[in-house]
Order: C-alpha cells, then sequence, then structure tokens
C-alpha cells in the first residue's frame, strides 16, 4: 500500500490514481493522517476493500507531506561507517540521536530559503511510525510500522558545529529542512525491506548513494531502541542516516546555493525535490 496526503486529507494511491479514504469508507475511516496512522491496522485492513473504480486522477505537486504534523521526529547520526569514517569518528556503538523539530517537514515538493551559514544535503531512509508503542521487541518493530519514505535531513553546518560540543538540533530544523515523500510505502510492497537502495543528485550531478543494508543499526533495531524509552506514536518520523558524500566533508566543502535542485530517490518509494532560493 501507498499512503499519502492530498490537501491535508489521507489518501492511498495507485497507478497515478487515488482514494480518499475517509470518502472511499463513507467516513468509517478519519480524514486526518495522524488519525488514520492512529487507526493504522483499520486502514490495513480496509485497503482491500476499496473501490478502486471512482479512483481520481492524481495531479502533478498534489501530494503533500505523507505525515504533514509528526509529534515526535527521531534523527540517528553517523550510521553509516564510511559516513562516520569521512566525519573524523570511529563507528558509535549505539544510536547517536538527535531531533529535528517537527515545524521543519515539508512535502515532496517545495522551495526552500537557505539561510545564512552553509546549508549540506543528507540524503535519508525515513521510518514512519503506524502502530507505535512502548519497549517494542525487536521482533516486532516492522509491524510497529506504517513503511518507510523518502527523506532530506538538510543540516547548517556553522550553527550546528559552533558550539563545543557541537548541537544538532536546531541547525536541521530551520523552514522547509525536514521534507519527506512523496508516499509511505508499507514494508511488504518493498522489494527487500532490509536493503533499501537510495540516491540523491543535485542538478543531475551524484550526491550520495547507499542501501540500508549497510546500516549499523538497522531500521527495527532502532525501533527497537527508541521504544526502550520513548513510546512511539502514530506518524512519529525516524530519520535512520545518512552515508558518505556530504558537503562539508568534500575537498574543497561544497555547499548548496540559490537555483539549485536536489532530488533525492528512494528505490520502491520514488522521489523528493527541493529546489533552492
Amino acid at each position: 500500500m501507498r499512503f499519502g496526503t492530498v490537501d491535508g486529507r489521507g489518501v492511498v494511491v495507485r497507478d497515478e490514481t487515488f482514494l480518499d479514504l475517509a470518502r472511499a469508507t463513507d467516513d468509517s475511516l478519519p480524514h486526518d493522517p495522524l488519525a488514520l496512522l492512529a487507526r493504522w491496522d483499520d486502514v490495513v485492513a480496509a485497503e482491500p476493500t476499496l473501490d478502486w473504480s471512482v479512483a481520481r486522477r492524481l495531479a502533478p505537486g498534489s501530494l503533500g507531506a505523507p505525515v504533514p504534523a509528526p509529534r515526535q521526529v527521531f534523527a540517528i547520526a553517523l550510521n553509516y561507517r564510511p559516513h562516520a569514517a569521512e566525519a573524523g569518528w570511529d563507528p558509535p556503538g549505539q544510536p547517536l540521536v538527535f531531533t529535528k523539530f517537527p515545524s521543519c517537514v515539508v512535502g515532496p515538493d517545495v522551495d526552500v530559503t537557505l539561510p545564512e551559514g552553509h546549508v549540506d544535503w543528507e540524503i535519508e531512509v525515513v521510518a514512519v511510525v503506524g502502530r507505535g508503542g512502548y519497549r517494542i521487541p525487536r521482533e516486532e518493530a516492522w509491524d510497529a510500522l506504517a513503511g518507510i519514505t523518502v527523506g532530506q535531513d538538510l543540516s547548517e553546518r556553522v550553527q550546528q558545529l559552533a558550539g563545543k560540543p557541537p548541537q544538532f538540533s536546531l541547525a536541521k530544523s530551520h523552514p522547509g529542512f525536514g521534507p519527506i515523500g512523496p508516499l509511505v510505502v508499507t514494508p511488504g510492497e518493498l522489494p527487500d525491506r532490509d536493503a533499501i537502495g537510495f540516491a540523491s543528485f543535485l542538478d543531475d550531478e551524484p550526491l550520495q548513494s547507499g542501501s540500508t543494508a549497510d546500516l549499523i543499526f538497522p531500521v527495527d533495531d532502532l525501533v527497537a531502541r527508541l521504544s526502550e524509552v520513548c513510546r512511539l506514536l502514530p506518524g512519529d518520523l525516524i530519520f535512520t542516516g545518512t552515508p558518505e558524500g556530504v558537503g562539508n566533508r568534500r575537498t574543497p566543502p561544497r555547499f548548496l546555493q540559490p537555483g539549485e535542485t536536489l532530488v533525492s530517490r528512494v528505490d520502491g518509494v520514488g522521489e523528493i525535490v527541493q529546489r533552492f532560493r
């Protein structure tokens, strides 16, 4: 199943068409995305019964953020060994967790105003919590998720690295710094939920690529570890980490500039686009 939003309402998408879940079920399901994710088991049960003969054509640019207002956003630093190495650190022995504040979350096709400083890219596979829970066993972790989406952990490096020790969250939470989308894809639709390929491009120049098979802490492990401390709520986002190839570790460093376009793709999910001004 492929879940998203159109005009702030939860929809399912198939072959460039969509069904509004509330309207398609005579309001037995809610229209609000967070409310739908809170009833994710009901959504999954209802999806095979939907009447796709009344589906509407999906207009270009109509998809919003699949989770427009997550309550919690978790992000993981240095979760790929080559990225830890390029940053000058040993691979961590436990997940290094920070947050992106929810106000930075936007949809899959947006213009982003660059703040002062040096803005960098970080493609990420993002796990979207469905049922969620507290102290979820690792073997049940995938069942607690709605699925996977594409994300960028945009980061302003001057503010991020100014402190001693540095702090990440504010510098990664400017408006538009948490684009996600275009859809949430359920794990069963992915070729291999434990080896999800991805790549990003800046005006057709390859930037980063990799697979979640190379995560130090895989998706199910992150769900189990995070839920040991925090109850995971429907619609929460988990930015699982970025591989090597970020701009501030290039020689010379390379940062985003006005007029450039960043495209990020995840196999089996789709792509997101950010234009910078």
